[in-house]
């Protein structure tokens, strides 16, 4: 079973430092290239290093799948040109221009929907499904908003805050076209997007996090490994 450990920054919330698609993982670039080469390899995907807006809050600030990326306005050019370079011409790369900036933290995605904080305007809803490329719906998880930090999405399933409603479940499944369930990560934390990433060949969860939360992590994600 692909599951991993791992710290940034002396930290175990590693989903606040980082962030994980199908296709690449970004890694701020004060970590050593070694180290964050690892987490490639482990994802089995591309390993871009860049910050963005000259932090390193990476997981809360973006959001991205196979798609496309959502970056707050902020966003340096150097830091585009090393996302266009490591994410391919067909990638969408879009700058929300508005005030809010944490786009890690208010949207939940995989490449087959979207669900996103219910404060967000509806052209800014759009903006965000035409570049993720899927449906996006309000919602709200254990009846917060900031649906990106409560839980960790990928193509096989969705691991969210123990405190979810049946409701939120529901309309998560429907949307996204996965299967929800419950847990958490680094020793009881139920926040499960600051400390774990993952797409549906591994999970990389922060060092705190116990065997009983891994074997759980392991079952709602599905990160066996397919091929062997």
């Amino acid at each position: 079973m692909a599951i991993y450990t791992f710290v940034l920054f002396g930290s175990a919330s590693i989903g606040v430092y980082s962030l994980a698609t199908e296709k690449i993982v970004i890694i701020p670039p004060q970590i050593p290239r070694h180290k964050a080469e690892r987490v490639g390899k482990w994802l089995k995907t591309d390993m871009v290093q860049t910050m963005i807006g000259k932090s390193v809050l990476i997981g809360a600030l973006a959001c991205a799948n196979s798609n496309g990326m959502l970056l707050p306005h902020f966003v340096r050019e150097e830091e585009i040109k090393t996302l266009q370079n490591s994410c391919g011409k067909n990638f969408n790369l879009t700058i929300m221009e508005t005030r809010r900036t944490a786009y890690g933290n208010m949207v939940l995605t995989n490449d087959k929907g979207a669900i996103v904080d219910p404060r967000l305007k509806a052209k800014d809803i759009k903006i965000i499904s035409d570049t993720l490329d899927v449906e996006v719906v309000p919602g709200e998880i254990a009846g917060l908003p900031y649906v990106g930090s409560l839980a960790t999405a990928t193509n096989n399933g969705i691991l969210a805050h123990p405190l979810i409603k049946e409701e939120e479940k529901k309309l998560i499944e429907e949307v996204m076209k996965t299967p929800v369930d419950v847990g958490t990560i680094n020793c009881g934390v139920p926040y499960v997007g600051t400390g774990l990433i993952a797409n549906t060949k591994a999970a990389v969860a922060g060092f705190l996090t116990t065997g009983p939360e891994m074997f759980i992590i392991g079952q709602v994600l599905d990160v066996v490994k397919k091929d062997e």
